[in-house]
């Protein structure tokens, strides 16, 4: 049996939000240190672009009341979640004044704000934003980057909620 697809419809947010929730992805924190305070959010959105030059990119809702106080900074450090950050992808999505409450993370001298036990992080600055409708695309230049040694599995966000792979 095909389904056939029809152009021109009326494409209900929710129906959108349910069909893009079908592809899973990873989960990164994006995190600066602000007037000395850490200041994060989490996003599913993050990808790798470019080797040449090194760029990754991330999509952030245009509502957001936190990009604004991150994009003043002048290192971003992205990080990326392992299985066990749950809770710590909860948090960042909590109050402001609370998302690094239980959270280990370290500053570069620039600025740039990583999660300690992430299965990698990256030093980056904003390379380019590109606006894409109720998103932002920010494009980020890689400056540094940390991997883990050891084999943990990321934190997958599938149909709106947070899972893990299976061994293949």
């Amino acid at each position: 049996m095909s389904t056939h697809l029809t152009t021109n419809q009326d494409l209900d947010p929710r129906l959108l939000r349910d069909a893009f929730g079908t592809f899973p992805s990873g989960v990164v924190a994006l995190a600066a240190e602000i007037d000395g305070q850490p200041v994060g959010l989490a996003a599913s959105s993050f990808t790798s672009v470019s080797l040449d030059p090194p760029l990754v990119s991330v999509s952030l809702a245009t509502s957001s009341k936190t990009w604004p106080d991150l994009r003043r900074s002048s290192h971003l450090g992205v990080t990326v979640l392992a299985d066990h950050h749950a809770e710590v992808c909860r948090a960042l999505a909590g109050p402001v004044e609370h998302r690094f409450d239980a959270i280990a993370w370290s500053t570069t001298t620039e600025g740039a704000v990583t999660l300690d036990d992430g299965l990698a992080s990256f030093d980056c600055t904003i390379y380019r934003e590109v606006e894409a409708g109720d998103h932002v695309v920010v494009l980020l230049e890689l400056h540094a980057v940390h991997r883990a040694e050891d084999n943990a599995h990321p934190l997958v966000f599938h149909r709106s909620g947070f899972g893990t792979l299976r061994t293949l």
